[in-house]
């Protein structure tokens, strides 16, 4: 049985920010990854010949394994122990980024991106879930920055390491270098973090977790394929209809069960579910811009892999102010204000950004960058922090996982759907006239192969086309981006809960002002730092 213990500030652990210091080596592992491979792909497309959609798969075989594995990895933490579990998902992570390194084609790098997203669903959820049995509402949005802030730390330092390791070594070194930080991360959870588990959560449904990882599976494929075979072909309107129906079927296991993995209780409240909204359409733009932005960085405007990396810094710069200011901006206007403007911000960022033409230059690019960072920021950490506070102590590790559940599918259908959007207003544009058939069916793959094929050919006009088709494809993504941004601003605007501080909302016994405090509720048994119980 789980303990039940109340939370009061005066029994709170005296180790919580060393152990803070062990999830931020965590999420900075997984930072580093998510923004490195981006970079990398360009470089990687033209070494094993990957075509757009293959690169989406690099890109999202990582994100769906993620997003399916990410309930019961929350639920696992739960009953056996949160630090078990971060160490082992380390330790996968690890493994995983050691395939990569070996890899020597698109199928083996695919293979393990999955393996690396196996390792990152057990990271993720379990980093967030520790939180609130650590620290009390006082502390919890600044504990939630300063996580946010470390994995924003990691997204610019992946881009500029992995462009210094592909200018002087081969691609495999962006997946060897996470084999010290993941070892590093481990150790850290070991010395530092002590052991929380909740031995009574809902064991692992097995169905389930095959039902959500085919489902997503199937919806994923369906979205990349479609450029290539139309969204009328058999094959893609069956994989759309089979992906419901599994999610259906999904829905109605985990309603029926006594002790769901899905939780849909949480789903009824309003203030976790709209904040779980609100950041899944911003990964949703976040994920699709990271996608396409590498890309013209590099082959457009003919940047290194180094230099691109360091010309991602704006955006992750204006990510880092945000994640910092969001307490005292949230203290001074509440959450649905912030996260509103957030969104606005991030609007506004994404439809500039589209007006990007070939002639622009970097300088215009680093505006609407560092717009979107700041805006990104002050639209996620508020977000989250309000989705985790609903969270009870006793479900924080399956609240979490389906928190980052929700994120998760957010980014791989925006990697999927809106680069399947650029892919397919590339070939359209794209002026293959006077090449041979397979050379224009290669060109037509991507930009970096069609100025493969142009360089080979000695065709400047279509190298020229191809920076304008692509730059189009990016416009059309970004006015797609700025869309879903400011929709999700009027949806947060008009029905988000305006929560306050948590400061100034709780004493120290944990009472809200001028209500009684709250009975005890089941809480994370907290064990000895050997993790013994």
């Amino acid at each position: 049985m789980a303990t039940v213990t109340p939370h009061p500030e005066t029994h709170l652990d005296p180790r919580r920010w060393w152990a803070l210091g062990a999830l931020v080596a965590s999420m900075l592992v997984l930072g580093f990854d998510m923004t490195i491979l981006n970079v990398a792909l360009p470089t990687m497309a033209g070494q094993l010949g990957a075509s757009t959609g293959e690169q989406q798969w690099m890109a999202d075989a990582y994100v769906v394994v993620f997003a399916a594995l990410m309930l019961p990895a929350g639920l696992l933490g739960d009953r056996f122990g949160r630090r078990r579990m971060l160490m082992t998902g380390l330790g996968v992570f690890l493994a995983g980024s050691l395939v990569g390194a070996l890899a020597g084609d698109v199928t083996w790098v695919v293979v393990a991106r999955a393996v690396m997203g196996v390792g990152g669903a057990l990271v993720m959820p379990l980093a967030l879930s520790v939180l609130p049995s650590l620290f009390p509402p006082t502390e919890r949005t600044k504990a939630v920055g300063i996580i946010s802030a470390a994995s924003a730390l990691g997204m610019p330092l992946g881009p500029i390491i992995g462009g210094w390791l592909l200018d002087h070594f081969w691609w495999g070194s962006v997946f060897l270098i996470n084999v010290p930080m993941a070892a590093i991360g481990i150790a850290a959870c070991l010395f530092l973090l002590p052991e929380t588990r909740d031995p009574a959560s809902p064991k692992v449904d097995a169905v389930s977790t095959a039902l959500t990882a085919a489902g997503l599976g199937a919806l994923i494929y369906a979205i990349i394929e479609a450029p290539n075979r139309g969204w009328g072909d058999p094959l893609v309107l069956a994989l759309i209809a089979g992906s419901v129906l599994l999610l259906a079927a999904l829905v109605v296991r985990e309603r029926r069960s006594v002790r769901p993995m899905l939780d849909m209780s949480l789903l009824a409240h309003r203030g976790f579910l709209l904040n779980a909204v609100a950041a899944t359409l911003v990964m949703f733009v976040l994920s699709g811009l990271m996608f396409v932005l590498p890309q013209y960085l590099q082959a457009v405007l003919g940047n290194d892999a180094l230099g691109t990396g360091v010309r991602m810094l704006p955006m992750m710069g204006g990510l880092m102010v945000a994640a910092r200011a969001a307490q005292p901006v949230v203290e001074r206007f509440g959450s649905r204000g912030v996260v509103s403007a957030g969104l606005v911000v991030l609007s506004f960022a994404a439809f500039l950004g589209s007006r990007t033409t070939v002639e622009s230059g970097y300088g215009f690019t680093a505006l609407w960058l560092s717009v979107a960072g700041l805006g990104f920021g002050f639209a996620v950490v508020p977000a989250m922090d309000g989705a985790l506070a609903t969270l009870p102590a006793a479900r924080a590790g399956s609240g979490s996982g389906l928190l980052m559940t929700l994120r998760q599918v957010g980014g791989a259908i925006g990697i999927a759907l809106l680069g399947s959007l650029l892919a397919s207003a590339f070939r359209d544009r794209l002026d293959v006239t006077g090449l041979p058939e397979g050379a224009a069916d290669t060109a037509r793959e991507s930009v970096v192969a069609a100025h493969l094929v142009g360089d080979r050919a000695g065709a400047t006009d279509l190298v020229t086309s191809a920076n304008s088709a692509y730059v189009h494809g990016m416009g059309l993504v970004l006015l797609v981006c700025g869309i879903a941004s400011l929709v999700a601003a009027l949806l947060a605007g008009a029905f988000l809960p305006n929560t306050e501080s948590n400061t100034g909302s709780r004493d120290v016994t944990g009472s809200v002002k001028g209500k009684p405090a709250p009975e005890a509720t089941p809480d994370v048994a907290s064990a000895p730092a050997d993790g013994r119980q």
